[in-house]
């Protein structure tokens, strides 16, 4: 069952303007080591960078209560960008049965997030893709 849906879309511009006044403590503030290295490898960074600021804002308007910047990081399973989450965000995800989804996109003038926020029904595996038609 789907709990909360989480939208936010954000100007590259205002990436970059915000990375140029303050390069390191953007950086630093906003993402993890991990998300630095992936996005700071690409030709041009900033859709990469903006997607993931965007994905941590569109968990926030999921998630009940505030986290920091760097408790909410996107990471691959494959190609597959997923959420990943500090132990506190972890452990409540995992007690009330809850998987948050993510989808990313990005144009030459913005960058975008959803997050999808479902409690597993007790006979669904997290893993597991649920058809529409069974619904």
């Amino acid at each position: 069952m789907i709990i909360a849906v989480g939208l936010d879309i954000i100007e590259l511009t205002r990436v970059r303007s915000v990375w140029r006044r303050h390069p390191e403590r953007f950086l630093e503030r906003h993402f993890t080591p991990e998300e630095l290295r992936y996005c700071l490898a690409k030709h041009d960074p900033t859709s990469s960078l903006a997607a993931r600021f965007a994905a941590k804002e569109a968990f926030q308007k999921c998630w009940p209560q505030p986290h920091g910047w760097r408790e909410v990081w996107v990471e691959h399973q494959g190609a597959r960008p997923v959420l990943g989450f500090a132990e506190a965000i972890a452990v409540a995800l995992a007690r009330d049965k809850l998987v948050a989804h993510l989808s990313l996109s990005h144009s030459r003038d913005h960058a975008a997030a959803v997050v999808v926020l479902e409690r597993l029904q007790a006979s669904t595996p997290p893993d597991e893709p649920k058809s529409l038609s069974a619904a």
